[in-house]
């Protein structure tokens, strides 16, 4: 092989390698930016609404529903502190359903969501009153508003018994649609009773 060939394939070999060792350089600093970013925004949610804990708090077992694949969503049981009173334990599940998702997937609530307060009136209605983020970060169609309601009311109803139904509101105020489809004027049945059974006739056999 001539001279000025060794020296030209000497040259681009060495610049192969100059580029696959920027290359692996670059995928680190993709890879640290991204577990920054991951641990900025935990940060963030952890410092607008901190976990919630009472006196009354036992480690007990929750039932968190979250996303589960196309139109589905499913409960994940998850052993957490919880309170013995039930506006505080209500607090508590829907944080973890907003800050704790399994998996990116399993999402349903936007990151930045806080549950800005929570009450119960004596008919057992709750109220969840949610930060503007519910609504305006939330993914444009009918499905996750859908699957993210669902979510809230299952969570609720799974781990709050004395619950009936459910009123959401957006920044302390009612509004018509979660984000442009779901209705959120009315309220969302939790805990339904169970079906009277008919006493039986005398005389049956």
């Amino acid at each position: 092989m001539p001279r000025n060939l060794r020296i030209a394939f000497a040259i681009l070999c060495a610049a192969v390698l100059v580029g696959l060792i920027s290359l692996h350089g670059l995928n680190g600093r993709i890879e640290r930016l991204g577990e920054q970013q991951n641990s900025e925004e935990q940060a963030r949610r952890e410092l607008r609404a901190p976990a919630i804990s009472t006196s009354s708090d036992v480690k007990s077992k929750a039932k968190i529903f979250w996303a589960a694949g196309g139109d589905a969503t499913a409960p994940v049981e998850i052993e957490m502190e919880l309170s013995a009173v039930p506006v505080q334990r209500a607090k508590q599940v829907l944080h973890e359903l907003i800050a704790n998702p399994p998996t990116p997937q399993q999402r349903t609530l936007p990151a930045d969501t806080t549950l800005a307060g929570f009450y119960i009136l004596s008919d057992g209605t709750a109220i969840a009153d949610f930060s503007d983020e519910l609504s305006s970060e939330m993914p444009s169609g009918i499905l996750s508003e859908e699957i993210a309601v669902e979510c809230i009311a299952r969570t609720l109803e799974s781990n709050v018994p004395s619950l009936q139904r459910l009123k959401i509101l957006i920044h302390g105020q009612e509004v018509e649609t979660l984000a442009g489809h779901v209705d959120l004027t009315g309220f969302f049945d939790l805990n339904p009773p169970a079906p009277a059974q008919s006493a039986p006739v005398a005389g049956a056999q």
